[in-house]
């Protein structure tokens, strides 16, 4: 993997593949942490995630933690939110998508800058949220 995300110039890759990445990157952040505290099976185990990578939750959580960020942590956030984007889902509104786009950026951006601890701490904090 290392030499795949050698391969990504943080410079110039769009926000949305950022947000892509921290889509896929948080997801496996919050299935871990449900398996490790229940025996559940796999499909309630996605129900229990979704208050957590769902837009909506992703929107209250950035909202909730934005106070422990770095300022180039929220600069990389609003890099995220501010993007163009071109559909949105109707369950969602496009204010709470935004902000959700924004989490997903800074995600990423901690990953494919290989700040495990610090994407570590941010996560651990976004849990907070919910318990």
């Amino acid at each position: 993997m290392e030499e795949y995300i050698n391969n990504i110039d943080i410079q110039t890759v769009p926000s949305q593949t950022l947000a892509f990445i921290g889509d896929a990157v948080y997801n496996v952040y919050i299935r871990t942490y449900l398996t490790s505290i229940s025996t559940a099976k796999a499909g309630a185990l996605h129900r229990f995630s979704i208050k957590y990578v769902s837009a909506k939750g992703q929107s209250t959580t950035i909202d909730k933690i934005m106070d422990k960020l770095t300022d180039e942590e929220i600069a990389i956030y609003k890099r995220g939110r501010n993007t163009n984007i071109s559909t949105v889902s109707k369950h969602v509104d496009v204010v709470e998508y935004k902000k959700a786009t924004g989490f997903e950026c800074l995600i990423g951006y901690l990953y494919i800058t290989k700040r495990n601890s610090r994407l570590d701490e941010i996560v651990k904090e976004c849990i907070k949220c919910f318990n």
